[in-house]
């Protein structure tokens, strides 16, 4: 072969060799990213896991945040308000009482009244005289009259046995009536000095007992 063939086929070689790299080249797939190891996975998934109870706790703790205001609140309200509604029971008891203390003050006693304790006999003729005594005059007299009249009749031995009341002024329990003497289940005069004292106290006055017996039917 001469060296002029020798060299064309060279040539020829070479152009096909590099002809066929050039096509491998072409069909060799490109290179991809490596997969994520599974350690890396586990620790992301555990990362969002804790993010998210985190999350869920804050908001928890703000929502007993908010209820312990609020329970504070409607506490602070309420006791307000039970303030308000004491006082206002304090005030409906003292306009009560104050128109119980003046429907059942000194009341003048517009019926006849006795010249004198003269005109009575027997009880009644002791309790004139110690209403007399106790300071009060025959008016008050003439409502002592009628309020005992209408408890006992006058008589010291009477006896209420429904509710334990004894005696002339209907004594409830009529022990009470031992503060004035040790004979008084059978002593007009101690349970009267009994009965009048209480009035006293009580009412100020016979009429205002009177009064107060013919509104609420008990003195």
């Amino acid at each position: 072969m001469t060296r002029l063939a020798i060299r064309a086929a060279s040539v020829a070689l070479l152009l096909a060799g590099t002809a066929g790299g050039v096509y491998i080249g072409r069909q060799r797939p490109a290179p991809t990213a490596a997969a994520p190891d599974a350690a890396q996975v586990e620790l992301a998934d555990m990362q969002l896991l804790k993010q998210r109870q985190n999350e869920h706790a804050a908001a928890r703790a703000r929502v007993t945040v908010a209820e312990g205001a609020a329970a504070r609140k409607a506490a602070a309200v309420a006791k307000v308000a039970a303030g308000y509604a004491d006082k206002l029971d304090r005030s409906v008891a003292a306009a009560k009482k104050a128109a119980q203390q003046r429907s059942s003050g000194p009341v003048g006693y517009a019926g006849p009244i006795p010249s004198s304790c003269g005109e009575f006999s027997g009880s009644r003729a002791v309790g004139c005289a110690l209403t007399l005594k106790a300071g009060f005059g025959l008016d008050q007299f003439a409502c002592l009259n009628k309020l005992w009249n209408k408890e006992s009749g006058w008589n010291y031995r009477a006896e209420n046995r429904s509710s334990g009341a004894y005696g002339i002024p209907q004594s409830l329990p009529g022990s009470k009536m031992a503060a004035f003497g040790s004979d008084w289940r059978t002593n007009p005069a101690t349970q009267i000095r009994w009965g009048l004292d209480y009035i006293k106290k009580r009412y100020d006055t016979p009429c205002g007992a009177w009064n107060h017996s013919v509104k609420y039917n008990n003195y």
